[in-house]
């Protein structure tokens, strides 16, 4: 017996043709199911297999190693506007490394007070840090002299911010090593090499293109693969009325959204698809919107 695979989205929609009666109940969704399949209005679904399968798990593993990163980021820009907001002064990106070092060893403004510049800069010395000396560490300890944080609750703002900063080094760890084995699994398909070929098209892009994809000799044109990621145009239109285009955003939310990514990317550093942009937003009959042109790339 084969499994096949009915479109939720048909259920509900196809459920009232039998009684005119929008109740939904365990009874009478099999009989709408088993409607469907009598009438063919089913697929087969796709399963990945091989290296296919362990890139498609890698990939969300990514995902969400990369969603529980950014919620940390967030949590510590937030500790930073109520404790040092000052810091965003010095150091434009929360996580740097540098920044981080002397927050592990001198959390609160008061505590880099303490440090003194000199205690800042050695830090860092021992560290054999680059890029970062006294200029810097003298920016540091002004903005800690004359921060404006909130000095109530310290105990427990350094406790807070030691763990959300070990948390943060964890994530990163990990999302690491997640990267790691994506780029042998990626080296393992034959095709991937013409894909980093393209000037704006890096290894996550790739990566997550055919972890969604799949094997891609299976499709027979790029259209099933529009359709897939649910960039298929539809329009509603009716006798003289012609109404607007758009996309049916019906497949991989994931795919569709990776391929905008790399769109964005492809119109600023490849030469066609930015000849391809200019033409399409420019052109004198039906010029696009810029986001109707980069979907379009």
């Amino acid at each position: 017996m084969k499994p096949v695979l009915v479109n939720p989205h048909h259920v509900k929609k196809s459920k009232e043709l039998d009684d005119n009666n929008p109740t939904k109940n365990d009874r009478k969704d099999p009989k709408v199911i088993a409607g469907l399949i009598k009438d063919g209005r089913y697929s087969y679904p796709y399963l990945p297999d091989g290296v296919y399968a362990d890139l498609r798990t890698a990939s969300n593993l990514r995902f969400q190693m990369q969603s529980e990163l950014t919620r940390i980021q967030n949590r510590i820009s937030r500790w930073f506007s109520i404790y040092f907001p000052e810091y965003k002064d010095v150091y434009g990106n929360p996580d740097a490394k540098s920044g981080m070092m002397i927050l592990k060893v001198a959390p609160l403004p008061e505590d880099i007070v303490t440090l003194g510049v000199e205690g800042v800069n050695r830090i860092w010395r021992e560290a054999k840090l680059k890029a970062v000396g006294l200029k810097r560490a003298k920016t540091l300890y002004e903005a800690a002299e004359h921060s404006i944080g909130n000095r109530e609750g310290e105990t427990a703002a350094r406790l807070e911010i030691r763990m959300l900063l070990e948390d943060y080094e964890s994530r990163a760890a990990r999302l690491q090593e997640i990267m790691t084995l994506i780029e042998t699994l990626v080296k393992q398909i034959p095709m991937a090499e013409k894909l980093m070929e393209i000037k704006g098209v890096g290894i996550k892009t790739v990566s997550g293109f055919l972890a969604e994809v799949g094997d891609i000799s299976r499709f027979d044109n790029p259209k099933q693969l529009q359709k897939l990621a649910g960039l298929a145009i539809k329009e509603n239109s009716s006798g003289k009325h012609k109404g607007e285009t758009t996309i049916t955003k019906r497949g991989r939310k994931r795919l569709r959204y990776l391929l905008f990514e790399v769109a964005m990317s492809l119109v600023s550093k490849n030469t066609e698809f930015s000849q391809l942009h200019q033409y399409y937003t420019t052109r004198r009959i039906n010029p696009l919107k810029k986001m109707q042109s980069l979907m379009a790339a």
